[in-house]
């Protein structure tokens, strides 16, 4: 299916192109009645009527760049309708830096807009002009704006401002009202994200990561609201709000509106015409009188997924998907990264931190694997046993549960201390999983990247391996087709973790080398113990 999917885009790239651009009125959100977006009192300017027909109209764009962003401005809208992260790659191509927004390209589409509502007050279909058609910040400035001046005849003097700011993915889009008629304005503003539901390009297919939108409030912190429950209605968040920020979240990397603590908002999703969707928050009324000057705006930002975020907005931080084990991945990350400004190097990392939990789980692991050498050392006596009673299976069960006595051994001791630490590793595992970090970090040799899979395919081999060896030394099942499930394990793991980021395999092999010398020194030491009880008897 992958291949036949593929082939079809390389077949029919112009058809694919078309079908993904979005139209003019697919981009017309939050355009529906006020009824469907604006509840309260206080949002109740009408909203854009997406029946009635769009101006074609020509614009041109804007190119912004700074320290860490290139952007595309469109002068229809003021919409940005391209972003590039200069300081994350590409995931398929690591010349070229990370394109979050784009339009029109390919199977993907995903930028931003924002506008007024009221009767002939510009949205993100009016024309605006700008002073210049380059900006770049430069020297030590700390910031770049791009002015935009709507071209229309409207009771209000409208500039859309777009501030971009250096070394931080945050920007600031404002628009600055003058009342300029003889009668009273009201005007409310929307700001949204609009994107298709595809995943980005070089995600990984075998391990689940969210694609989707999100809504963060104090009170029923992060929701998030896939696209396939907005297509059906089905979306259950906070609609109305005076905290809190709505966005999309893809791996690595997050786009989201931050309007201003403790002001009123309303939150809005949409399914438009396609495969387009409308995430966005719609901002209260302002009353301007004649000759007056007001300004309303929003923060956004769109940049890579990191847990210090919360210092940007409350909740952001929550971003960084760690799964049902956040409570441990964030301490596990936080050590991890002590390790990497020690040794710059997420591998080396990783390794160090695989090497701390398996010392401080190591008296789990030895009553673990004590149980298991015990095991091993009386598997003679089991199949003794086996032989003696294999037509009685009561009388089989008793017998083996006399000797577990005599030996004193505990059937479950190799499974309970076991099961124990599977949180721990869980979570180690979402962690790097999870974290912006690890993608483009080399380790050593052909490891360049380890949030992609092995090129070669050598540390999955090894990995497998590994678990061949550490098979051999567990006791041998007493149920042959359990035995056989567990001959095939390291192949079947081996093939999966062909797809698995390097960083993945890595902790996985440096876990399972740790615990073959683990299990071969304390099935040594079990062995010896109970030969020299054998012969003391």
């Amino acid at each position: 299916m992958l291949v036949w999917d593929g082939w079809q885009r390389y077949q029919h790239p112009e058809q694919q192109s078309q079908q993904s651009t979005p139209s003019n009125k697919e981009l017309l959100k939050p355009q529906s009645a006020s009824s469907v977006i604006l509840g309260a009192p206080a949002f109740s300017e009408p909203a854009i009527n997406i029946e009635q027909p769009v101006r074609q109209i020509i614009g041109k764009v804007i190119n912004v760049k700074t320290d860490i962003l290139e952007a595309e401005i469109s002068t229809i809208g003021g919409d940005i309708i391209r972003l590039a992260l200069l300081k994350h790659p590409d995931s398929l191509d690591k010349s070229k830096p990370l394109i979050l927004f784009s339009r029109g390209k390919g199977t993907h589409n995903y930028s931003v807009q924002s506008g007024l509502i009221g009767a002939g007050l510009p949205n993100h279909n009016s024309l605006f002009v700008s002073e210049h058609d380059q900006y770049e910040l430069s020297g030590n400035a700390e910031q770049v704006q791009v002015r935009l001046r709507a071209e229309d005849d409207s009771k209000l003097k409208v500039t859309k401002v777009i501030t971009f700011h250096k070394g931080r993915y945050l920007i600031d889009v404002a628009y600055e009202l003058e009342n300029v008629g003889k009668q009273t304005s009201t005007v409310s503003s929307y700001f949204q994200l609009i994107r298709d539901s595809v995943a980005p390009e070089g995600s990984l297919r075998f391990l689940p990561t969210y694609t989707g939108a999100a809504v963060y409030t104090e009170s029923e912190k992060l929701k998030k609201v896939q696209f396939a429950d907005i297509d059906k209605g089905k979306t259950d968040y906070p609609k109305q709000s005076d905290n809190g920020w709505i966005g999309i979240l893809q791996h690595y990397f997050v786009a989201a509106w931050l309007p201003k603590e403790k002001t009123p908002r309303e939150f809005f999703t949409h399914k438009l015409d396609g495969d387009m969707f409308s995430v966005g928050v719609v901002l209260p009324s302002l009353t301007i009188q004649p000759g007056q000057k007001a300004s309303v705006g929003s923060a956004l930002y769109a940049g890579p997924t990191e847990a210090n975020l919360d210092k940007i907005a409350p909740g952001l931080g929550l971003t960084v998907d760690y799964g049902w084990l956040t409570i441990i991945a964030v301490p596990l990350f936080w050590v991890m990264s002590l390790f990497n400004d020690w040794t710059n190097n997420w591998g080396v990392a990783i390794v160090l931190l695989t090497f701390l939990i398996k010392l401080l789980f190591f008296p789990l692991s030895a009553a673990s694997y004590r149980s298991m050498a015990k095991m091993r050392v009386v598997a003679p006596k089991l199949e003794k046993i086996k032989q003696q009673y294999s037509d009685d299976r009561e009388q089989l069960n008793r017998a083996m549960m006399e000797l577990y006595k005599t030996e004193k051994i505990n059937p479950l001791g190799g499974c309970l201390p076991v099961l124990i630490q599977i949180p721990v590793f869980i979570a180690l595992y979402w962690s790097i999983l999870s974290s912006v970090e690890m993608r483009n970090a080399p380790f050593f040799g052909w490891i360049t990247d380890l949030s992609a899979a092995d090129p070669y395919y050598i540390l999955p081999l090894i990995m497998g391996a590994s678990m061949i060896i550490q098979m051999r030394l567990n006791p041998k099942p007493p149920d042959p087709m359990q035995a056989k499930v567990m001959q095939i394990m390291p192949i079947v793991f081996s093939v999966m973790f062909f797809f698995f980021p390097a960083g993945l395999v890595l902790y996985s092999i440096v876990n399972n080398i740790l615990s073959i010398a683990q299990q071969w020194y304390i099935t040594r030491v079990a062995e010896t113990e109970s030969k020299g009880a054998a012969a003391k008897r």
